[in-house]
């Protein structure tokens, strides 16, 4: 049985979703077009196919990715990311770019397409209009 955290916690209640090994790398490979099960297996080379058919059915119940028949015989899917599923890439930038600051042996930068700079995270309030610095952050219990 999964052992999941009983929190009433974001942070929690997220792991429980994606904290398990190979989970994240899952998504994101989703996320960058590769989309069927033989894909998958080749890139994140070596995860069993049992963990990689777990992995898949976890993000497909937790709504971050579906699935489409592509070939009836034998039956064959491909696997998208769903919106919801989209919206991770914000978290998989953040985590690249902690990555580069911190560790070694790092070898992806996030850029500006435009102009091929690496960028840095901004927290911007729409109420005000304005960008914020982390040091005026407060995470509030709703």
């Amino acid at each position: 049985m999964k052992v999941t955290y009983d929190l009433s916690c974001n942070l929690a209640q997220t792991l429980n979703i994606l904290g398990d090994r190979w989970t994240m790398l899952v998504l994101h490979r989703i996320s960058k077009d590769k989309n069927t099960f033989k894909e998958l297996e080749e890139t994140l080379d070596p995860i069993p196919t049992n963990i990689l058919s777990d992995r898949l059915k976890l993000l497909k119940e937790n709504g971050l990715i579906y699935s489409e028949l592509y070939n009836e015989h034998p039956p064959r899917y491909q696997y998208k990311v769903t919106e919801k599923g989209k919206d991770f890439n914000h978290v998989f930038n953040s985590m690249i770019l902690w990555a580069n600051k911190y560790l070694d042996d790092c070898s992806r930068i996030v850029c500006h397409k435009k102009c091929e700079t690496p960028v840095e995270i901004k927290y911007y309030c729409k109420n005000c209009d304005e960008y914020v610095d982390d040091l005026d952050l407060v995470v509030i219990d709703s």
